[in-house]
């Protein structure tokens, strides 16, 4: 333990952030970063917790408490408090081959299992271990490290987001040769793809991305497994396969005006600002724009949230984000979600921040069901209508949705986004190698074993599991290559 009372000496201190109202302005990362006495103040508030739950990894009423990839977090909290920062490195990268990104995105459920937030605020984990790894970089302790041997042993693996980027790096350690095959012109999957850039800087993907080739990881864009090549040929060119293509069939709404334009899926939307900024800073106009329209995202969650902070960008009108779900308390409520599950309570991600800071109001309308699109005689998008729903759970725990009288609403409309989650993976891969699925579409492959019912495949990530969080992917590329490893060679020393 750093100090036995720093959690009762030292209050909780997060970096600022840019001014909403200047953020919006570009496309940049809007954090900022603690000096180096404020991160040892903010290691010292760790307890060193005899049963540390932070690094747990459970799933507890339907959401993670504690953290995925099991972080040793007292240990390196421990570390930067006593200047230790190459140690500090080295037990993070023991157990997440990519902190750069989950210091970024993740939604930190470690913190929300601290136990010093039992009765106060959380130690600031996500913040420390971004500034780990930073470090890490600018002080040049992140270098290529290729395997010294190898097995002759080849693996393809399909998708390059954060499953089957920590599987192929974990493969190449265990010195097998990888192939990482991507349909999409830059390595990255929903890391270059799907989460805008004032979050996850591409560049910051892109360094890891090198690092990872460096090491001796082949590459190849632009080319979808079961087009491009068959999934049966990939099945019979490698001594394994591990598909990491994920959840990416998006959920669609069926109602009255769905085909109206101006109607778009939030993906599409982000994709084309992202690839659009990447390719020419937006000059090429290759993107669907909210600049001057009244924009309404439909879906209360990260996806949406990212379309409001896009739209914002555009330079929107208006902005406003539905969800179906009521508006959370303020304080954990201690009987229905209590510690150590994941807090939910109401906050402010960046985009709220930002659209309140322009408009003057959280940008959110809370338990609100959209009924009908509505349109021009041209076809064009003008309004939608809603009503106000009351979310119930039934005796056998489904949720219930009531519309309630005399709520109903009009909405001006330009551009409506549809984030409501996806389905599953898509079929292609899937038809192809006949592989089987689980009642919710994904490939069935036992979680732990990651095998499917096809000799040499193996699947893992949200191809596996459903849509879900980064830390989730890293965790399960990581595991799945460990059972690769074993598949080819009998035995694994990877963790």
């Amino acid at each position: 333990m750093s100090t036995p009372t720093g959690f009762m000496e030292y209050k909780r201190e997060l970096p600022a952030d840019r001014d909403p109202i200047e953020r919006i302005k570009d496309w940049e990362e809007f954090h900022l970063h603690l000096n180096d006495d404020q991160l040892r103040t903010q290691g010292a508030r760790c307890m060193d917790c005899g049963t540390p739950y932070c690094h747990t990894g459970m799933e507890l009423a339907g959401s993670v408490s504690g953290c995925p990839v099991n972080n040793l977090i007292p240990e390196w909290n421990n570390l930067i408090y006593r200047g230790l920062w190459r140690e500090a490195l080295d037990r993070l990268h023991k157990t997440n081959n990519f902190p750069e990104f989950t210091g970024r995105v993740c939604p930190a459920p470690c913190e929300g299992s601290c136990t010093v937030g039992l009765i106060g605020q959380p130690v600031t984990i996500k913040t420390i271990e971004q500034e780990i790894i930073d470090r890490g970089f600018d002080e040049g302790w992140v270098v290529p490290q290729p395997p010294k041997e190898r097995t002759g042993k080849r693996v393809a693996v399909v998708g390059s987001g954060p499953a089957g980027l920590a599987a192929a790096a974990q493969l190449n350690k265990a010195g097998h040769l990888v192939t990482v095959y991507e349909r999409a012109d830059r390595i990255g999957g929903l890391l270059t793809y799907g989460i805008p850039t004032m979050k996850l800087d591409k560049g910051v993907v892109q360094r890891r991305v090198d690092l990872l080739e460096a090491e001796g990881i082949t590459f190849v864009t632009n080319t979808e497994i079961g087009k491009d090549i068959s999934a049966q040929d990939l099945v019979d060119q490698f001594d394994a396969v591990v598909l990491c293509g994920g959840a990416t069939k998006a959920r669609d709404v069926e109602m009255e005006g769905r085909e109206l334009k101006g109607v778009h899926q939030a993906m599409d939307y982000l994709n084309g600002t992202i690839k659009s900024y990447l390719d020419s800073n937006l000059e090429d106009g290759n993107y669907i724009s909210g600049k001057d329209k009244d924009v309404i995202v439909i879906g209360g969650g990260d996806t949406g949230t990212d379309c409001v902070a896009t739209a914002l960008r555009h330079g929107c009108r208006s902005v406003t984000q539905f969800g179906t779900h009521a508006k959370a308390p303020l304080e954990r409520d201690a009987v229905n979600n209590p510690w150590p599950q994941f807090p939910n309570v109401y906050t402010l991600d960046y985009a709220h921040e930002e659209a309140k800071a322009l408009y003057g109001d959280d940008p959110r309308a809370f338990s609100v069901l959209t009924k009908k699109f509505v349109g021009d005689e041209n076809g064009v998008l003008k309004e939608l209508h809603t009503v106000q729903i009351e979310r119930t759970v039934d005796e056998t725990g489904r949720k219930v949705y009531t519309e309630i009288p005399g709520t109903e609403k009009v909405w001006k409309a330009d551009l409506v986004l549809i984030a409501v989650g996806f389905e599953g993976p898509e079929n292609t891969i899937i038809n192809q190698l006949n592989l089987e699925q689980d009642r919710r579409s994904n490939v069935k492959a036992q979680y732990g074993k990651y095998t499917t019912n096809v000799d040499k495949v193996f699947a893992a990530g949200d191809m596996r599991r459903g849509q879900s969080l980064v830390v989730w992917a890293i965790n399960e590329g990581r595991e799945a290559a460990r059972e690769v490893d074993k598949y080819l060679m009998g035995s694994s020393m990877l963790p």
